[in-house]
């Protein structure tokens, strides 16, 4: 009889896992979750605040003096009332807070011009001295009453001069939203040579802030141009040029859109200020209250 040969089985493979095609439901999965990343990214560069300190010498204080700035709010709001930048600000201990403008958008409603008034009331009422001057935005008769009602010194072509810890601050604030040709400050001011001179600008002049030449000038308007690039590369686009990424490209220009930029016997610091407008598109460039400290120098 004929033996039957019987044919061997080949072996079943092992299915591979690594060539297995990514489910639909896998897809979906990593998209959600990079659509979270992509807002929470977005939300924290445009929403939560930062206290960004400096610090600065001079001959013409005679102990530590501590300068808060708060600028361009465009009437964000930080807490019920804007508590959450006052807080900021009231932990720091600042001697004197400065509102450099553009707090509100133009034409806004009533409500949202209240915003900065309320965070000015807050701030007068812990015992801060605050000085302000208006942008662009701000300039409304109605909003500088309200601001003056609080305690608020709003100085459009006026000065102050205040004592803190032993040392004189001369004040001087102005409210331009264009300079002409001609603009010369010494037309409007004198330094004051026994005390420590600050200026208060919406919108910064570096040429004719270094003319003048007061100790410290500070400045908003800029908003860090919104969109930086990471690692001190400077912003993505530099609305007064009309250039993109200036530091990258255009090293020629002298850019000044944040921070703080020296001459001759003193410095002119631009703060990025905290709210969004036209759009929150910030990048790199958190809402910032800045804090400036003046130490005695030598």
């Amino acid at each position: 009889m004929a033996e039957t040969k019987q044919k061997k089985e080949a072996p079943k493979k092992k299915p591979d896992n690594n060539n297995k095609p990514v489910s639909k439901k896998k897809k979906k999965s990593k998209f959600w979750l990079w659509v979270i990343i992509i807002l929470f990214v977005w939300w924290f560069n445009n929403f939560t605040l930062r206290v960004n300190d400096s610090e600065i010498t001079s001959s013409k204080v005679k102990s530590t003096i501590r300068l808060a700035v708060i600028s361009d709010l465009h009437a964000t709001k930080h807490g019920i009332k804007n508590k959450t930048i006052f807080d900021a600000v009231d932990k720091e201990h600042p001697d004197a807070v400065f509102f450099l403008g553009d707090m509100y958008t133009r034409q806004s409603e009533w409500e949202l011009i209240q915003k900065p008034v309320d965070l000015a009331e807050m701030l007068t009422s812990a015992g801060y001295p605050l000085y302000c001057v208006t942008g662009e935005h701000d300039y409304d008769d109605r909003y500088v009453s309200e601001l003056e009602k609080t305690g608020a010194k709003v100085l459009s072509y006026e000065e102050d001069t205040i004592e803190v810890r032993g040392s004189r601050l001369h004040i001087m604030g102005i409210d331009n939203v264009y300079y002409s040709p001609t603009f010369d400050l010494n037309n409007a001011f004198s330094l004051d040579d026994g005390s420590f001179n600050i200026l208060l600008a919406h919108i910064p002049n570096y040429e004719k802030f270094a003319d003048f030449g007061a100790e410290l000038t500070l400045c908003g308007d800029t908003h860090g141009e919104m969109a930086r690039l990471p690692f001190g590369l400077g912003p993505v686009y530099c609305s007064e040029k009309k250039v993109w990424f200036p530091k990258l490209l255009h090293k020629e220009f002298d850019i000044y859109d944040k921070g703080c930029f020296s001459y001759d016997g003193g410095r002119m610091f631009i703060t990025s200020g905290i709210g969004a407008y036209p759009a929150p598109v910030r990048m790199c460039n958190r809402p910032e209250i800045a804090v400036i400290e003046v130490k005695p120098k030598g």
